[in-house]
């Protein structure tokens, strides 16, 4: 299978949810649309340390990651990062990987939002076809 990627949009989750409450503007929610490497190998989602930056996440804490390549890094973790991907959404913390320049798409958010790669057109897919799962208000 070849190398996919995919255009998301990251929503610090926080300034989502202040929006929804009607504390901060819908252009005040610090938002990015990036290309993403789809990595089903990855757990969750891995951001740069500028895009932690433009979305103002707030560090968590730390976690160890296992890498490709065999090795392991300790990586800082963020607070809720809301992905959208067509009409779909779901919210998860992000790593912040040390010297990473790509956004990657992990297994987790893929499940999370009912999608698949599809390998022969080389894009993601809607595992149980394209009726959508989670509505994007």
């Amino acid at each position: 299978m070849g190398t996919v990627y995919t255009e998301i949009t990251l929503k610090n989750a926080g300034d989502v949810s202040e929006f929804q409450r009607g504390h901060v503007s819908e252009q005040e929610v610090r938002t990015t649309t990036v290309q993403a490497l789809v990595d089903t190998g990855a757990g969750s989602l891995v951001i740069s340390e500028p895009v932690r930056e433009k979305l103002g996440l707030t560090v968590k804490g730390l976690r160890s990651a296992a890498l490709a390549n065999g090795g392991r890094e300790v990586c800082r973790l963020t607070e809720p990062v809301e992905i959208r991907w067509k009409d779909r959404y779901t919210t998860c913390h992000a790593l912040v990987l040390p010297g990473v320049e790509e956004v990657l798409l992990g297994a987790i958010p893929l499940e999370d939002m009912d999608l698949l790669v599809d390998p022969a057109r080389q894009e993601l897919t809607g595992a149980h076809g394209d009726e959508v799962v989670c509505m994007v208000k």
